[in-house]
């Protein structure tokens, strides 16, 4: 392994066997992540005073270029379930994170505000007209969960932008505030 790699044992008595296994598993991540800094596990007995049994509670800090992360797992009766659930989550968050700094992450589109300009019922369309003056065609197909009956002119609505066959256009329309719950039209 290339990098720094500790385990620790509370309350577990020492194996061989566990201690090799717990390498295969380091071993294994380093593969699929690279990077890896360092690695410390932490396998542990909690004391639970109301569980029958045994639970074995595993935790992993993994130091990678720019984060540190910390993934903790539990599994009762058998040690090496809440070894394989703890470094499935850790090669996920790893995956995430490798993801992040290739930039594979969609990013979404911001959500824009304005009011409606112009309705057309009869044909089921209608126009936004945005800060910046810029109207947008949208459609009733794309209001959000009301009914383009109840929309009037001037209300206020949030929307996405979006390029469509005749140009920029509203998608996913939608009245009201939204930052903190139903909000009113206004």
């Amino acid at each position: 392994m290339n990098f720094i790699f500790q385990i620790t044992a509370r309350d577990v008595p020492h194996s061989e066997a566990l201690e090799s296994h717990v390498r295969q598993k380091a071993e294994k991540l380093a593969a699929f992540y690279p990077h890896i800094m360092s690695c410390r596990v932490v396998i542990e007995v909690p004391h639970k005073h109301k569980h029958q049994g045994r639970a074995f509670n595993v935790r992993l800090d993994i130091t990678v270029p720019g984060k540190e992360m910390a993934v903790n797992r539990e599994a009762d009766e058998d040690v090496y379930v809440a070894l394989r659930d703890t470094f499935d989550a850790a090669k996920r968050q790893l995956e995430d994170y490798g993801r992040r700094q290739r930039g594979n992450i969609k990013a979404h589109a911001p959500v824009l505000h304005g009011r409606v300009k112009r309705l057309v019922p009869g044909e089921g369309y209608g126009f936004i007209e945005t800060p910046a003056g810029q109207e947008l065609y949208f459609h009733s197909d794309n209001l959000a969960g009301h009914d383009f009956d109840k929309l009037a002119e001037g209300s206020e609505v949030q929307f996405l932008e979006d390029i469509g066959g005749e140009g920029f256009q509203a998608k996913r329309v939608s009245t009201g505030k939204h930052h903190g719950g139903e909000g009113e039209e206004g």
